[in-house]
C-alpha cells in the first residue's frame, strides 16, 4: 500500500472574499475545520496544514496531535510557496513518502471518502499523478506520486501544481468531483454555497455523497 502524506493549503488572505474564507461558516463548521476532518478521515499520513496570513487566529482550530502546522512566511509569493513549505516539512516527517496528496480549505464539498478515491485510484491505476475532475477542468484535491516531488519543491509565484497536470498530461488519471467547482473566493460565491445548501436541506433526498 502506498504511503501518502497530505498538505492543506490554508495560508492565503482571502482577499477578494474581504476575510479570512478560512473562517467562513459550512454546516457548523468553519471551512478550515471541515477541511481538516475530511483530511483526518483520508488515511493519509503524515498531515500537514500550510498558515500564511492569519495564522496566529487560526491556529487554535488545529489542535490534533496527528497535525502538523507549519506557517509560510513567503504566503504573499501564492500558492506555490506553500505547497513548496507544506512538501519540506512532510519530507523532514516522512522522507520515505511515496505520493502527497493536495487540497485546499475552500471547496466546501471535499470530504474523506473523496480523498480515499484519489489513493485508491492510484493503487489501482499506472497514472502516477490522481487529479479530481470537475466542470470541464481538473485541478484539487490532486495526487502526486514521488518522482514529482522536485517538481512540486520548485513550484515558484502564484500559479499552484494545477500546470504540472498540463506540463505532464499523459501522467494524470482522473476521480469524478461533481462539486469541486464549488470553491470560495468571493462573497457571490459564498452566497451561492449557502443557498445550494439550503435547497438540499429542503430536500435532503438529493443530498450527495460528498455531504457524508
Amino acid at each position: 500500500m502506498n504511503n501518502t502524506g497530505l498538505v492543506l493549503l490554508a495560508a492565503g488572505a482571502s482577499v477578494r472574499l474581504g476575510s479570512p474564507k478560512q473562517n467562513l461558516e459550512f454546516r457548523g463548521q468553519t471551512l478550515l475545520q471541515h477541511a481538516v476532518q475530511a483530511a483526518r478521515h483520508s488515511g493519509c499520513a503524515p498531515m500537514v496544514v500550510v498558515l500564511g496570513a492569519k495564522a496566529h487566529e487560526l491556529r487554535a482550530q488545529l489542535n490534533f496531535p496527528e497535525i502538523t502546522v507549519v506557517e509560510n512566511p513567503a504566503w504573499q509569493e501564492g500558492m506555490g510557496s506553500s505547497i513548496r513549505h507544506g512538501l519540506q516539512a512532510l519530507l523532514q516527517v516522512a522522507p520515505d513518502l511515496d505520493s502527497v496528496l493536495l487540497m485546499t480549505c475552500d471547496q466546501p464539498f471535499v470530504s474523506g471518502q473523496l480523498l480515499q478515491q484519489l489513493t485508491a485510484e492510484k493503487e489501482k491505476n499506472l497514472k502516477k499523478i490522481i487529479a479530481c475532475a470537475y466542470q470541464d477542468t481538473i485541478g484539487t484535491p490532486v495526487l502526486f506520486d514521488k518522482q514529482y516531488f522536485p517538481d512540486l519543491l520548485n513550484l515558484q509565484g502564484a500559479p499552484g501544481a494545477k500546470k504540472l497536470l498540463f506540463r505532464y498530461p499523459e501522467a494524470v488519471g482522473t476521480v469524478s468531483f461533481e462539486l469541486g467547482g464549488f470553491d470560495i473566493d468571493t462573497p457571490t460565491d459564498y452566497q451561492t454555497l449557502q443557498h445550494y445548501v439550503a435547497k438540499l436541506t429542503d430536500n435532503p433526498e438529493n443530498s450527495p455523497e460528498q455531504l457524508n
